[in-house]
């Protein structure tokens, strides 16, 4: 399986990160080992002294396929949860400096803790869902899922002219306004709507 990533799909997030707001989705990639599950704890690493966290909701795909039309790109994922894009931003904005891929700021071993997988039927309405996370029962992040500048569709559609989708894959859809840093002791929970997904400490 791999983990395909949105970047700038939230119109605030990209003026709070001074980049263009994209006009055409921009995505990348972090390998399965950078998956965190079962709200295990994640250990900051030493290559950075500038961990920041992300929240997003996160598509899981169940079938195979490629040059999906928006039309039915409803049928290639059934359950949705939010995960966290851990990035260190400070070898991010050295590599971005010097024009290197920066993979190394965000594909690292468990960048991406994951929550437990809600079914698409029990959700109201994907398209409108409301989530947010909290550090120490501190809001930090809020969003819902109508404020993405691109829908599911249109990113499905798009990526997958360019990357066959296989079942199991999933996709972090973009995350928005409120980053910030982590440190060591925080206890980071998500939510989308009021139910709690994520529950996890920074060791």
């Amino acid at each position: 399986m791999k983990i395909i990533c949105i970047g700038r799909n939230y119109m605030e997030h990209a003026h709070e990160m001074n980049s263009e707001v994209p006009e055409k989705p921009v995505f990348f990639m972090k390998p399965d080992t950078s998956l965190l599950r079962n709200n295990q704890p994640f250990f900051y690493p030493d290559f950075t002294q500038e961990l920041s966290y992300e929240v997003e909701v996160v598509l899981r795909v169940n079938r195979l396929g490629r040059n999906i039309n928006r039309r039915f790109a409803h049928r290639y994922y059934d359950a949705a949860t939010l995960g966290i894009d851990f990035t260190a931003r400070d070898l991010q904005r050295e590599c971005k400096q010097k024009g290197l891929p920066w993979e190394v700021a965000k594909a690292f071993d468990y960048s991406a803790p994951v929550g437990d997988f809600i079914p698409k039927k029990e959700l109201a309405d994907i398209n409108h869902l409301p989530f947010r996370l909290e550090i120490n029962d501190r809001l930090v992040q809020a969003g819902n899922t109508s404020e993405m500048i691109f829908s599911f569709d249109e990113l499905i559609e798009h990526v997958s002219k360019f990357v066959t989708f296989r079942t199991g894959d999933l996709i972090f859809t973009g995350t928005p306004s409120g980053v910030g840093q982590v440190k060591i002791g925080d206890r980071l929970k998500a939510y989308i709507e009021d139910r709690l997904i994520l529950d996890f400490f920074v060791r």
